[in-house]
């Protein structure tokens, strides 16, 4: 079952507070850089597009995370993007009790998965 408008509505509020206010692009490269988030069935990708280093004027979106809601057992599934392209379970912490709890998860990143 898909998320609702009203999940949806309460979800990006969620967003805003607990992770993009912590992980906007600095003012001075919001010109070039944007945050954006994709909403899918249960999951909600996170991700920043940006200029192509070497195509001036075309943009490429940067996945940074996704999360999975599993109504079933109320838990949310972290999930990061691996060198092969794949979404792969983040190892240290792969399921959170809250929407919020992912993200702080996600926004700690101890070993540099989701940022480097």
């Amino acid at each position: 079952m898909t998320f609702t408008e009203a999940e949806i509505a309460e979800h990006t509020i969620t967003l805003e507070e607990h992770f993009w206010s912590r992980r906007r692009p600095p003012l001075h490269l919001r010109d070039k850089v944007r945050e954006g988030q994709r909403f899918d069935g249960q999951a909600i990708e996170l991700f920043f597009v940006r200029p192509v280093f070497s195509r001036p004027g075309e943009h490429v979106e940067e996945s940074i995370a996704k999360v999975r809601f599993v109504r079933t057992t109320n838990v949310w599934c972290i999930f990061w993007k691996r060198a092969d392209g794949k979404w792969h379970r983040y190892p240290p912490r792969p399921d959170a009790e809250s929407l919020a709890a992912a993200l702080r998860a996600i926004h700690e990143d101890p070993n540099g998965c989701f940022f480097g």
